[in-house]
């Protein structure tokens, strides 16, 4: 490695090369190192080791939900979120050098891939085969080069970045059944950035907390929002330390700490909560403002 090299700012992602997370992080960062790990826990523990700036950490998709293990993960670290992104998710067909859409007759590629490519493989009376990734799918397929006549029937879905780091061709672009579909992605840093809070600015507040053990402990803990005329954009639930006793909260807000709307709703929740932590108080995607849900 040279001396530019391991100066360069870092971003970690979970994956191999050409998978979508490492698209996001070429769209987001696209000067820095992109450093691909075997599993979230690894691209989390590398900035909190200070070996990379960031982590692209995807939290939820349009089709397939949430990421279940993010939030599981969330808790147990204390990275911050500094940042959002919402990526566009296009399957593209790849094939080896040469190769026509007519030839394949079998696609490998990850489950959640192939179900959302389901009905324009049956039309064209393609065999599915389950992969754990479609990065990886693209880069087995790439693998197959020098045996190109046993395997011209073969394809692979994943990413045109994929397509371009493997050396396939793209016999088919947008093969997803349904548009639209798209990954939010959070930024994880060491340490939030010190910015002055910016009128002019939409941002997203990130909390985590459990409630009380009271009578209507969650309706009394989320109603300050509404009373102080805070937006609530998503609240989520679920079972954290292998027991089933209490829920914890993942909620996000249109909003900034210091707006006073804000400042009296985390009053109320505070009274009503335990363990509050603010995960993160971040600049609105541009995606948020042409979907209007900011």
């Amino acid at each position: 490695m040279t001396d530019q090299e391991q100066n360069k700012q870092k971003v970690a992602y979970q994956g191999v090369e050409g998978a979508y997370s490492h698209l996001a992080c070429k769209t987001v960062f696209p000067s820095h190192q992109a450093l691909a790990c075997e599993d979230f826990q690894s691209a989390m523990l590398l900035v909190e080791e200070e070996k990379a700036n960031y982590a692209m950490i995807p939290l939820e998709n349009s089709t397939a939900g949430r990421v279940e293990e993010i939030y599981r993960l969330l808790p147990k670290t204390h990275l911050q979120i500094v940042g959002e992104h919402f990526e566009p998710v296009n399957h593209c067909l790849l094939a080896l050098p040469g190769v026509e859409l007519k030839q394949i007759k079998t696609v490998a590629s990850h489950p959640q891939a192939l179900a959302q490519c389901f009905h324009h493989l049956e039309s064209l009376n393609i065999t599915p085969i389950v992969a754990i990734d479609t990065a990886l799918s693209a880069k087995d397929l790439a693998a197959k080069k020098a045996s190109l006549h046993t395997h011209t029937s073969h394809g692979a879905i994943a990413s045109t970045l994929a397509a371009e780091l493997y050396g396939l061709n793209v016999v088919a672009d947008n093969f997803q059944d349904v548009s639209g579909n798209t990954t939010r992605f959070i930024v994880l840093a060491k340490n939030a950035s010190e910015h002055a809070y910016n009128p002019k600015q939409a941002y997203i507040t990130s909390l985590l907390f459990s409630v009380r053990n009271i009578p209507a402990a969650l309706y009394k803990a989320l109603g300050g929002f509404a009373t102080n005329g805070v937006n609530m954009i998503k609240l989520e639930s679920y079972m954290d330390g292998g027991t089933m006793e209490a829920s914890h909260f993942h909620i996000d807000l249109a909003g900034y700490p210091e707006q006073q709307g804000m400042v009296n709703a985390l009053e109320e929740l505070n009274f009503f909560a335990k363990d509050v932590r603010i995960l993160g108080s971040y600049p609105a995607h541009k995606y948020r403002q042409t979907h209007s849900f900011v």
